[in-house]
């Protein structure tokens, strides 16, 4: 039975509350009673076996407030070197980095409450499970585990886009006013602390009767990418770098994961529990269980729905127009394509007619009309320019890149989610995948490169390249000592894990956010500036601190 998965809505709402979400700046539960109470559930609910095992399923369920979400995707994929922002949505200045982004940002609100909450449920299961009676006492290590890797995860995400944050490693029972702003050095040690007490009492790998818990393997991973991020940050200690390999070689060795095959599986739909997959954050297709859903179907998809032949279906997506690929991901990411598959992969490139019928042409005006019967090629994408007497040639139109707009642009297809109920639904129910393993070998060969070990960074990166190629074509992807260095890392991260919410992440641990956005984010380019390496702490948050700035200083140039 997999987790995240509840008997009703209003109990985790309830739970929440007398788990004492209250912390600081977080919203209190007002207003929860309004709602017609179906089962009433006091604080002494955590201090039974089956409360205990419903409060860490409720921590898990804040994971579902970064990944997947709009939220979560405007702070990963916003901003950065990959992707500029398409024509919709109200959120264009978190890419932009205009003066609207700031304090009182409703985002940067909810990720700082949103965390805090699971981090106070995970406070409140430590503190509370040793005295649980009536359940077995590796269930209650494994749950105590658990709790620390998630809190762990919480902490490492604010560390990592507001610094050095409230460190709470104890209940809060009642809302406080008297916190303050923990170092950067001393929230790192507290990530590490956490994941080193969880690893001993985790699952090594995750089982098919409770997928998606956190593991061993899982725990690993998260730690290596901790001391990976510390070896470049303020915090930073020698060892950094050496531990960071450690952690990720473990993961490779020891668990039994292997990279698929063939790259376009590892998002294929129905393949999300997949060989390859380390951790994941758990969706349904259950309107009861699923709350937002997973919405990272609807932000990486053109207007294709209003072009001659066609109209919205679910097959091709719900397209919101978020997140337009940047001229740097078109052309200079995905370059050797004959050798590279992932850009064919990565990209759709044929919308097929699913609405019959004769229509004057709207882009590729190398023809007047064009004429569809179900299922022809209604838009074809090739992702290169094709002569004006060739696409003429063609009875359906064709996007060639001088044509690309924030409407029309080539699609990102890891995401797509056929699986809904109808062409309107938003909340999809695809897991989303948050740890893999080819981000591992990525990873294990960037802390290798930083320790000088040249010759095993590159033959890590050649085992992702390889996969990665033609078939037939895997000598020729591989690179030499002499053509690694940081940026092609960069680049390689980019072909791999494109859209896969960690780039800004990326760009900010390699120190170049600031310069690789001037480089290739147009809309962003004009303001971002130094103060954008870290995310505004919440107004709200500030104004319930006793001292207020302070005592709880907002990061500088907010």
């Amino acid at each position: 039975m997999r987790i995240n998965r509840y008997k009703n809505k209003l109990s985790q709402v309830l739970l929440a509350c007398t788990l004492g979400f209250g912390i600081t700046a977080l919203p209190a539960c007002d207003g929860v009673l309004d709602e017609e109470v179906i089962s009433n559930i006091g604080d002494d609910y955590l201090n039974t076996p089956s409360g205990l095992r419903d409060g860490i399923n409720a921590a898990y369920s804040t994971f579902r407030s970064f990944y997947g979400t709009e939220r979560g995707n405007n702070f990963t994929i916003f901003g950065t070197d990959t992707y500029t922002n398409g024509a919709d949505g109200s959120w264009k200045f978190m890419n932009q980095y205009t003066s609207q982004f700031d304090s009182r940002t409703g985002h940067v609100r909810e990720v700082w409450s949103l965390f805090y909450e699971g981090i106070n449920t995970c406070n409140a299961v430590i503190a509370r499970a040793p005295e649980v009676t009536g359940i077995d006492e590796a269930l209650m290590a494994q749950y105590i585990a658990e709790a620390k890797f998630i809190r762990a995860h919480h902490y490492f995400l604010l560390t990592q886009h507001f610094g050095g944050v409230d460190l709470q490693l104890s209940e809060t029972v009642l809302p406080t006013n008297e916190v303050n702003r923990s170092t950067v050095a001393e929230m790192y040690a507290a990530i590490i602390a956490d994941l080193e007490a969880a690893m001993p009492d985790l699952e090594s790998t995750m089982r098919a009767s409770d997928y998606g818990r956190a593991t061993r393997a899982a725990a690993e991973h998260l730690l290596g990418l901790v001391y990976l991020t510390k070896g470049y940050s303020e915090a930073a200690e020698g060892s950094d770098f050496a531990n960071a390999e450690s952690y990720f070689q473990n993961v490779i060795d020891d668990y039994g994961f292997r990279l698929l095959p063939d790259f376009g599986d590892v998002y294929a739909f129905g393949n999300e529990i997949n060989d390859e997959v380390i951790f994941s954050i758990q969706y349904t297709r259950d309107p009861l269980t699923n709350g937002g859903g997973n919405n990272t179907h609807l932000y990486f998809l053109m207007e294709y729905d209003v072009q001659p032949g066609m109209q919205r279906d679910v097959a091709n997506g719900r397209p919101w127009k978020r997140y337009r690929p940047t001229d740097y991901t078109l052309n200079e990411v995905f370059v050797n394509r004959d050798v590279d598959a992932r850009y064919q992969k990565s990209f759709k490139d044929v919308f097929y007619s699913n609405s019959p019928g004769d229509y004057n042409t709207t882009f590729d005006l190398s023809k007047n009309t064009v004429s569809f019967a179900e299922g022809d090629t209604a838009i074809y994408i090739p992702g290169y320019e094709i002569p004006e007497t060739e696409r003429a040639s063609k009875p359906y139109q064709i996007l060639t890149p001088s044509m690309y707009t924030d409407k029309l642009y080539p699609t990102l297809n890891k995401h797509l989610d056929p699986g809904r109920q109808d062409k309107t639904q938003a909340a999809g129910g695809r897991d989303y995948i948050a740890f893999r393993l080819a981000d591992t070998y990525l990873m294990l060969a960037e802390a290798q490169f930083q320790q000088g070990n040249i010759d095993n960074a590159v033959e890590n990166i050649n085992a992702i390249r390889r996969r990665a190629a033609w078939p037939g074509m895997e000598a020729d992807m591989e690179i030499t000592a002499a053509e690694l260095d940081l940026e092609f890392i960069m680049d390689e991260r980019a072909r791999e894990l494109l859209g896969e919410q960690k780039r800004w992440m990326d760009l900010v641990r390699w120190g170049v956010l600031v310069e690789r956005v001037k480089l290739h984010n147009t809309a962003g380019a004009p303001n971002i500036k130094d103060t954008h390496i870290l995310r505004p702490i919440p107004q709200d948050q500030i104004d319930r601190v006793a001292g207020g700035n302070d005592a709880f200083p907002q990061n500088p140039g907010y």
